[in-house]
């Protein structure tokens, strides 16, 4: 008769059950050595990325609108910039055909005028528009686009063929040299608040001979977060007219990290 081997059934002892706690424990710590700096320098870079994308976001779209500024209407006060956002422009009609035709625009009659015809290409209008000619900026008198009397403005009413008629008869105190008008959307407003760590852009408000700020009415949208700091400022480069130049400077900071963005930005100041 043969009878049927049996083994015992045997387990991990408590004594074993520990050391591999251990060994398990020094190995990960070990581990989370050489891996934690690579994993922190991951989060880091993305997060400098991050923060260089949402600043050099701001910046180009300040630099974009700074393109299409109304020659001589950019201001600076403290951590606020404004100018007269254009949409285009072209060149009024100054004399007649030789048979004696032609809407001139009229800088004699006291009473002003109120359409002209456009030279060349027709700009694109819409309700809103102004009509600006001439603007030399603050200081002069008859030529700044934000004085709200004796200015170089006008409000665009119809256009038919290319016929430009204004909303009421206007008597423009300058003549551009180039025979060129400019047609002004809106006024543009950015601020950085630093107390809240933001970026604003403001438009579509009234056009104020003061630099309100920040400005009353119309719309504004978060342009970006995470603000610390910045810095506008403008050069009008008064022995050269042509261009003025807006410096930007933009300074975002999270979990302790600062990542600073500076720009500058031509501004064509021919009127």
């Amino acid at each position: 008769m043969i009878t049927p081997h049996t083994s015992a059934q045997r387990g991990f002892t408590l004594v074993e059950a520990v050391v591999v706690i251990l060994i398990s424990g020094i190995v990960f710590a070990v581990v989370a050595i050489f891996i934690q700096r690579p994993v922190q320098g991951y989060f880091d870079t993305t997060r400098r990325a991050a923060l260089s994308d949402i600043a050099d976001t701001a910046v180009r779209r300040i630099t974009r609108d700074l393109r299409l500024a109304l020659p001589n209407s950019v201001r600076v006060s403290g951590n606020y910039l404004e100018f007269l956002l254009t949409t285009g422009g072209g060149r009024y009609r100054a004399e007649q055909t030789s048979t004696g035709t032609g809407n001139i625009l009229d800088f004699t009659t006291p009473g002003g005028d109120s359409s002209f015809d456009v030279i060349g290409p027709v700009p694109t209008l819409a309700a809103g528009n102004q009509i600006v000619i001439f603007n030399l900026g603050t200081g002069f008198a008859g030529a700044d686009a934000y004085q709200a009397a004796s200015n170089n403005r006008a409000a665009y009413q119809s256009l038919a063929g290319s016929t430009i008629t204004l909303s009421a008869a206007k008597l423009f105190p300058w003549q551009s040299p180039g025979k060129r008008f400019h047609v002004v959307e809106t006024a543009v407003t950015y601020e950085c608040d630093t107390a809240s760590g933001v970026i604003r852009r403001y438009w579509g408000y009234g056009i104020n001979a003061a630099q309100a700020t920040p400005p009353a009415g119309g719309s504004n949208a978060l342009l970006a977060t995470s603000v610390s700091g910045c810095a506008f400022s403008y050069n009008p480069n008064e022995l050269n007219q042509r261009y003025g130049i807006v410096t930007i400077s933009i300074a975002l900071t999270q979990s302790g990290e600062t990542v600073t963005v500076q720009a500058q930005s031509h501004v064509p100041n021919v009127p």
